[in-house]
């Protein structure tokens, strides 16, 4: 159920994220312009951040918690190629650093842990969540 919910979910934010419709009697949804970092689920934190390569389970993960928490997480973290350690999700663009404002680290981690399709989930000091699409583990680094 949870992986069918994350399928659908994730095809949603691809179809809203694909302009123009062929039919004639489908109405198209106006979001707005959105400033170059943000995206429907989730915003960057600066133009920096290197999250366009996110699979869509990962972006069904962080559109689950911007549902749940009615606030789009903001990476602070994604692709880092040259990430030191070889075992990083980070280093393979299947993890994100997020901060929810507004929302309590405990509260983003519960969310995250019913997210489907989630994997590793990581706390730290300041505040900073780490969700990806890897091995199920969690950790603290304080």
């Amino acid at each position: 159920m949870h992986t069918v919910f994350s399928v659908v979910l994730a095809g949603l934010f691809s179809l809203s994220c694909v302009s123009g419709a062929s039919a004639q009697n489908v109405r198209k949804l106006s979001i707005g312009p959105l400033k170059k970092n943000e995206t429907l689920a989730y915003s960057l934190q600066t133009v920096s951040v290197r999250a366009s390569c996110f699979p869509p389970k990962l972006r069904g993960i962080l559109a689950y918690i911007a549902v749940k928490t009615g606030r789009r997480p903001l990476v602070t973290s994604g692709l880092r190629a040259h990430s030191g350690r070889s075992h990083s999700q980070h280093r393979h663009c299947a993890a994100a650093d997020i901060r929810v404002p507004g929302v309590s680290d405990r509260t983003v981690i519960a969310i995250a842990a019913n997210a489907p399709g989630i994997g590793g989930i990581g706390r730290y000091c300041n505040g900073i969540i780490h969700v990806d699409v890897g091995p199920k583990r969690r950790w603290t680094h304080c």
